[in-house]
This record gives structure tokens, sequence and C-alpha cells, in this order.
């Protein structure tokens, strides 16, 4: 152990509840807007800290070497409390600021403890402030890691959310597509419509465009892609919402369709559909 590491070690292991008290007051824990409980979790999260940091220099753990096995009881206290404290809404500079806190009793420390600290004051400044600078930048990567895994679990519950796949009669289910179509997506509707495939029986599947803005030659080729897949499983696809526009778009593009029903609403699709199935639909005279 460094003599830097001994002196950290020894002024916590000497003024720890001076160092906790003067960490919650840095980090406004007395602040009107905090409640008794936050209080008391804040004392219990900076407590834990602490004591892992403590531990973890009993153990020869190098400050400057974070990544070390040796700090990974502090590591995970610091996991806990980003992830704590971002499912509460708090932000990333929070949690930071709540960990940078810690300097400021350990800095005046170095100050009153100077004479036992014989020309060794800038090196253990430095060493804390660079053990603490790690543990700080810790909760901020923790804290964007939770948050990018919250929105790709979002976003691929949109997508199973944006892709439902209806059973409007028997032998016969229809997509609406709505927003932009692409290839992650596309990718959910085709998995989803064959796994209903195979669940129903069905003979026939309508795509409905109508709630998709543009057509491209990206959009068409993911299309056919679905449509060709459909046909693998012995069914047919009739494709519904080809709006006027959308019809130019296709011809000036050079897209060929040809081969695929097609039907300007999701209405004559499902009658073209129930025509297929040997099904003739009568107006009851009343």
């Amino acid at each position: 152990m460094s003599q830097e590491s001994d002196a950290v070690l020894r002024l916590i292991g000497e003024h720890e509840e001076q160092i906790l008290t003067e960490w919650l007051q840095e980090a406004g824990a007395n602040s009107s807007r905090i409640t008794e409980a936050g209080r008391r979790t804040m004392r219990t999260d900076a407590g834990e800290i602490l004591r892992g940091v403590r531990e973890s220099l009993q153990a020869g753990a190098d400050p400057h070497a974070f990544q070390a096995a040796e700090w990974s009881t502090v590591r995970d206290s610091l996991e806990s409390l980003s992830r704590s404290r971002a499912a509460q809404g708090q932000s990333a500079g929070d949690t930071s600021a709540f960990v940078l806190a810690f300097k400021r009793p350990l800095f005046g420390l170095i100050q009153s403890q100077a004479q036992l600290l014989p020309g060794q004051q800038m090196a253990v400044a430095w060493t804390i402030s660079s053990l603490v600078d790690r543990m700080a930048q810790w909760t901020v990567s923790t804290y964007q890691h939770t948050r990018e895994d919250l929105i790709r679990r979002q976003q691929q519950d949109l997508l199973e959310l944006s892709t439902p796949v209806i059973k409007l009669f028997e032998g016969v289910l229809a997509v609406p597509m709505i927003g932009t179509l692409d290839s992650a997506r596309t990718q959910v509707v085709m998995e989803t419509l064959l796994q209903r495939i195979v669940e129903t029986g069905s003979r026939l599947a309508i795509i409905d465009i109508t709630g998709v803005p543009t057509v491209d030659t990206l959009v068409a080729q993911h299309l056919l892609k679905t449509v060709s897949a459909i046909r693998l499983m012995g069914a047919e696809c009739i494709i519904s919402g080809i709006r006027p526009q959308i019809a130019q778009t296709i011809v000036h593009l050079g897209i060929d369709l040809q081969g695929i029903a097609s039907k300007s609403s999701l209405a004559d699709a499902l009658a073209l559909a129930m025509e297929q199935q040997g099904f003739v639909i009568t107006r009851r005279q009343v």
C-alpha cells in the first residue's frame, strides 16, 4: 500500500462519522426539499459507499486503478445507487454531484491534519480527487447504460404494439401498418405475422399501409420480403391502403408489385379476401 493510500485509510478510519455527516451536508441532505425518508436513504447510500472504500483500501486496492477487482464492492454500490436514482427520475448529474460531495470532508481533514501529513498533503489530495472522480464517472456510465437499456426495451415494446395482427375473419388476418417501415420493424412484422399464420392456419394476410406516410424503394423491398415470407408459409397476401400518391410513387420508382393483389382500402381488401375464400356477401332484405 502506498503512503497516500495509507493516509486516506487512516483519515477514513479515524473520522468516519464526521466524514459521513459533512458529506451529507455538502450533498444537500439538510435541504427543506428533501424528506426525512430521503435523508435516511442518502445516509444509507453514503455509508455503504464509505465502508466499501475503506474495505477496498484495507485490501490494498490502488486508488488509481478503479477497474481492479479490489474495487468491485464500491463499483457495485455505485451501480445500485445510479440505477435507483435513475428509476426515481433523477439525472446523471445529480448522482455524480452526490458522489463528488465526498471530496469536501476529506479535503477538510487534510487541511486540519496538516501536522500529521508532513509533505504529503498535495499527494493525498490528488489521490482522493482521482479516486472520487473515477467513482463519479462510474455512476454516469451506469446511468447511461441503464437509460439505454430502458430505451431499447421501450422501443421493442412500441414495435410490438405498433404491429398488431388482427383476425378479421376465419382464415383472414390483417396487419395495420402505422408510421415509417424500416428493417427492424419489418422483421417484427414478419415474425409476428408468420407466427399467427401458423397458430390460426390462415390462408390470407392483409397488410394495410394506409398509415404509412411515404413509400420508397426501401419500403417496397420490405413489403416484398414480407409477402415472400408469407407465401413460403403457404398463404397469400393482399396489400391495402394504396393511395393515389403512393401508386404514382411506386410507378415512378419502377417497383414491380405484379402478382401481388392490392386495394385502395382495407374494406376492399377484406371483400377480395372473402371472395377468394369462397364467401358471398349479400345485403339482407328488410
